[in-house]
C-alpha cells in the first residue's frame, strides 16, 4: 500500500510538472515573480483567454489613474486602445524588462509634455529621480517615469523665492532662465521709455542676499518719482517732479514750459512732432489756433501737386507717417487700386527701380507699357504680328522674362518632340550670320532640317539641293531611325535582312571628314563578300 501511494505521489508531482510546462510559457519577470504558479494565473489573465486589461490597471492604480483623467503617454494615439500585453508581455524570464523603449527617439509630446528649448537636451534622468516625484508610493519605484508634475517650480528652485507669479513661463522660456525674453515691462506700473530702454535691468533691479540666497528684487521698488533713482542735480530747487521739464529722451532735452497735454488741442503729439520745440511751430503765440487738419498745413508739398486731384492734393498721410518722411506706407493693395497692379516680378521690385529720382521722385506719368520701362530687344527683328504694338505680353509672363507663353503653332514651323523641349534661344541665338546680335535671328529662319543642323552625311540624300531628314528619323530623338530599305536601290532580304547596319555601310573618310557611307554604287555580291 505504501509503495502505491509514493506511486501516485510521483504521477501528481510529474502531472503537476507537466501540466505547469503546457500552461505556462516561460518564468515571470522578477517585477512578477510573486505571482509565479498556477494558481495566480487568473490575477493576469481571464480564465481561458488571454490577459486582461482591467486587471492590469486594478494593480497599477496610478496608471490607471492618469488614464481615467485623459492624461500621459497611454492615452496618446500611439497607445490608446491597445492592449497592455501588446508592449508590455511577460514569462520571458525572470531578468526580462517589461519596460522597453528608445528613449533617444522617444516622442515625449505623447505624455502631454512637449520637449523644448534646453528640455531637449538634457538627460531623461535629470527630471524623472525619485527627489521630484511628488507621489510618496511612486517616489519608491527609481525607473519609473511618472509621477513628475509640469509646473516649473516643481522641478526646479523659485529664484524668486515667492516674490512674483508661479508662472514662469509668463516671463522666461525653456530656452535659457536668463534674460527673460518674454517679460515686457510695458505691462508693468513702469512702461519703459526713451533711455529707460537701454538701460540693463540690474541697474535698476540690484542683486541683495535674502534667506541665505543670492536674490534679485523685482517688487516694491519705488518708481513714482524720478528721485527715486536719479540724483536731484537741482537739489529740490524745483520740486521732485523732474518731468515737468525733462523727458525720458534725455536729461538735457529741456522742455521750454511746465509740461502741457497736446492731446487737449486736438492734435497729439506722436511720432517725430514729440520732438519740435514748440517754437518751431508756434512762431508768434501759443494761443493764436494753427492750422492743422493736413499736412500740408504745416509741410510744403514735395511733389508739387503731381498727386493732385479737381480741388486739391491728398494729404500726406495717405502715404507717409509721422514717424518720418523717409519711407512710405502706401501698400501693394494701394497700388493694385491704380491703372498698374504689381504681378509677378513686380511684386518684388523696388520702388526706386520705377520711380526714379531726378530733380525728385517721378510718381505719375512713367507708363504702363512694358517698353516704357524695358529695353525692347526684339524691335526690327520680330513680325509685328506676333506682337502687335511692341506688346511684349504676347510671348512674356511677368513672372520671370525667361518664362516663356508663345504659341510657336501660330508659325508654319509647329514645335514637335525634341523641338518642344528647346529654350528659344537654342534656336534663334546668335549665328554667323547676325554679326553677333544675339536676338537678331527670329525672322526667316529656314524649315528644313539642314537649316540647322550639320549634315552629317554629307549630302548623301540630298534631292533636288535639299536633304530631308524626315525620310528616316523623327522629332523625339535622333537615334530614332525608321528606314525602309526596300524603298532603296537594294531590297533587303534573305540573310542580308538580319545583317547589322554599319556590316555593310562603313565609315570612310572623304573631303577630310570621317562619315559613314550610305549611298553605295555597286551592288554585286562580290563587292561585299570575298
Amino acid at each position: 500500500m505504501r509503495q502505491n501511494s509514493l506511486h501516485i505521489a510521483v504521477l501528481l508531482l510529474f502531472s503537476a510538472i507537466m501540466t505547469k510546462a503546457q500552461i505556462s510559457p516561460g518564468d515571470l519577470s522578477n517585477t512578477h515573480a510573486e505571482m509565479e504558479g498556477i494558481l495566480n494565473c487568473t490575477k493576469c489573465h481571464v480564465l481561458g483567454g488571454k490577459v486582461s486589461n482591467e486587471k492590469c490597471l486594478d494593480c497599477h492604480q496610478e496608471l490607471k489613474t492618469r488614464i481615467y483623467q485623459k492624461k500621459g503617454y497611454h492615452v496618446s494615439d500611439e497607445v490608446n486602445n491597445k492592449d497592455c500585453a501588446t508592449c508590455h508581455s511577460d514569462h520571458h524570464g525572470r531578468n526580462f524588462k517589461l519596460i522597453r523603449f528608445n528613449e533617444d527617439d522617444f516622442k515625449h509630446q505623447l505624455a502631454g509634455y512637449e520637449l523644448t528649448g534646453q528640455h531637449n537636451r538634457i538627460d531623461c534622468r535629470d527630471c524623472h529621480k525619485p527627489d521630484l516625484i511628488q507621489n510618496e508610493d511612486l517616489k519608491k519605484n527609481k525607473t519609473t517615469f511618472l509621477g513628475l508634475e509640469q509646473d516649473c517650480l516643481s522641478c526646479h528652485e523659485d529664484f524668486h523665492q515667492k516674490t512674483l507669479s508661479q508662472n514662469c513661463a509668463s516671463c522666461h522660456t525653456t530656452d535659457a532662465f536668463s534674460p527673460p525674453s518674454i517679460f515686457n515691462h510695458n505691462m508693468s506700473n513702469f512702461t519703459l521709455l526713451g533711455q529707460h530702454q537701454n538701460v540693463a535691468c540690474i541697474e535698476c533691479h540690484r542683486m541683495e542676499i535674502r534667506n541665505g540666497k543670492d536674490f534679485q528684487r523685482f517688487v516694491d521698488i519705488e518708481y513714482q518719482n524720478c528721485t527715486a533713482c536719479h540724483t536731484d542735480v537741482h537739489n529740490n530747487k524745483f520740486g521732485k517732479n523732474c518731468s515737468e521739464c525733462h523727458s525720458e529722451v534725455s536729461f538735457n532735452f529741456v522742455r521750454s514750459s511746465k509740461i502741457f497735454n497736446h492731446k487737449m488741442t486736438g492734435f497729439e503729439l506722436q511720432g517725430k512732432h514729440r520732438y519740435v520745440d514748440c517754437k518751431q511751430c508756434h512762431k508768434t503765440s501759443f494761443t493764436n489756433p494753427i492750422p492743422h487738419n493736413r499736412c500740408a498745413s504745416c509741410h510744403q508739398d514735395y511733389h508739387k501737386r503731381e498727386f493732385a486731384g479737381i480741388q486739391q492734393s491728398p494729404d500726406c498721410d495717405e502715404c507717409h507717417t509721422v514717424k518720418g518722411f523717409s519711407g512710405s506706407s502706401y501698400t501693394i493693395e494701394k497700388h493694385n487700386e491704380n491703372q498698374f497692379p504689381l504681378e509677378g516680378a513686380h511684386l518684388a521690385t523696388p520702388c526706386s527701380a520705377c520711380h526714379k529720382r531726378e530733380v525728385r521722385w517721378s510718381f505719375r506719368g512713367i507708363g504702363e507699357r512694358c517698353v516704357d520701362c524695358h529695353e525692347d530687344v526684339h524691335n526690327g527683328y520680330i513680325d509685328e504680328k506676333y506682337y502687335p504694338d511692341q506688346s511684349c505680353e504676347q510671348c512674356h509672363a511677368v513672372t520671370h522674362w525667361q518664362e516663356n507663353r508663345f504659341n510657336h503653332s501660330l508659325t508654319k514651323f509647329e514645335l514637335l518632340g525634341a523641338h518642344a523641349k528647346q529654350e528659344c534661344m537654342a534656336c534663334h541665338g546668335v549665328d554667323d550670320k547676325n554679326n553677333g546680335n544675339k536676338y537678331d535671328n527670329f525672322q526667316y529662319l529656314s524649315m528644313v532640317c539642314v537649316g540647322c543642323h550639320n549634315d552629317v552625311h554629307l549630302q548623301q540624300f540630298e534631292r533636288g539641293g535639299v536633304t530631308d531628314c524626315m525620310e528616316c528619323h523623327g522629332f523625339e530623338s535622333w537615334g530614332s531611325i525608321d528606314f525602309n530599305h526596300n524603298k532603296a536601290a537594294f531590297k533587303l532580304d534573305g540573310k542580308h535582312v538580319d545583317v547589322d547596319c554599319a556590316a555593310c555601310h562603313k565609315e570612310i573618310e572623304a573631303q577630310g571628314e570621317i562619315f559613314v557611307l550610305y549611298k553605295i554604287s555597286n551592288f554585286e555580291c562580290i563587292d561585299c563578300h570575298q
